[in-house]
């Protein structure tokens, strides 16, 4: 019979063993949800400036009110109440290019960015940050992690999420680019727009040195938090059933004629 080696757990008739601790009396009540996942990513045990900044990414991506993931959440709740997972499940699907996933394709720009020598000073990032922007300009590409649809002031999480990550020194090069897109992108763009808190999610979640591959899963990680959120004020103040009757009304209205598109069904 094959084997299948993993160096996450195993587990005995007398104990489970968790990342080569014993889980009962290593783990539980000493290790906190946040760490651990970052544990469980990389094999090693963050420090405490690591562990602040993750779960610092954990609650800015948690939840931001009526999104689609969220909506789509308690729709999926009010359709099949006996499936909690398939609710929450339906939320997650969601997060997609618009929503969550902005924190890993600007963590992987960014990376895919820097160069082999990396500059020393503000200036040289500017020069840096610059150039990317202007190419992406020409290409008439975006720059991920740049604007938001609703913090066109500036997104609040940014500001702090880099603040924390120079207190606990782990502002690193991502940080630094991102940081300079900000500065830079008025004189190529001739606007200024805020940098988005996904993105600089992913700055950050890649200075830590986690997986670019994983950096939309550890966006879920924080949103499931927030769907089972959204599920337990669902039990208390319901409104998907007014969301999904606004919507079955807006159709007749539009189109009542239930043979064409939009039309009612059954």
């Amino acid at each position: 019979m094959p084997e299948y080696r993993t160096a996450l757990g195993a587990s005995s008739l007398e104990k489970i063993t968790l990342l080569g601790q014993d889980l009962a009396e290593d783990v539980m009540g000493t290790v906190g949800f946040g760490e651990l996942s970052f544990w469980l990513a990389t094999q090693r045990r963050p420090t405490k400036g690591e562990t602040r900044v993750f779960e610092a990414v954990l609650a800015a991506l948690a939840d931001h009110g009526y999104t689609p993931t969220a909506i789509v959440s308690r729709l999926t709740y009010l359709s099949a109440p006996d499936s909690v997972q398939g609710a929450l499940a339906a939320g997650l699907l969601g997060g997609g290019s618009r929503f969550l996933g902005v924190t890993e394709d600007c963590g992987r720009f960014l990376h895919a960015q820097l160069p082999a020598e990396l500059p020393t000073d503000d200036a040289g990032w500017d020069a840096l940050a610059l150039g990317i922007v202007r190419a992406q300009r020409e290409a008439k590409r975006f720059v991920p992690g740049l604007g938001h649809h609703v913090h066109k002031n500036g997104d609040p999480r940014t500001p702090r999420l880099m603040q924390i990550a120079r207190e606990e020194d782990r502002f690193g090069p991502h940080l630094s680019l991102f940081a300079a897109i900000g500065r830079v992108h008025p004189q190529v763009l001739g606007r200024t727009l805020p940098l988005n808190g996904a993105g600089v999610c992913g700055a950050a979640l890649a200075d830590l040195g986690l997986p670019l591959e994983l950096l939309r899963g550890f966006a879920l990680l924080a949103r499931t938090a927030g769907l089972v959120g959204q599920l337990a004020e669902e039990l208390r103040h319901p409104v998907a059933n007014d969301i999904f009757l606004s919507v079955d009304l807006n159709n007749r209205s539009v189109d009542p004629d239930p043979y064409e598109p939009g039309g009612p069904r059954g």
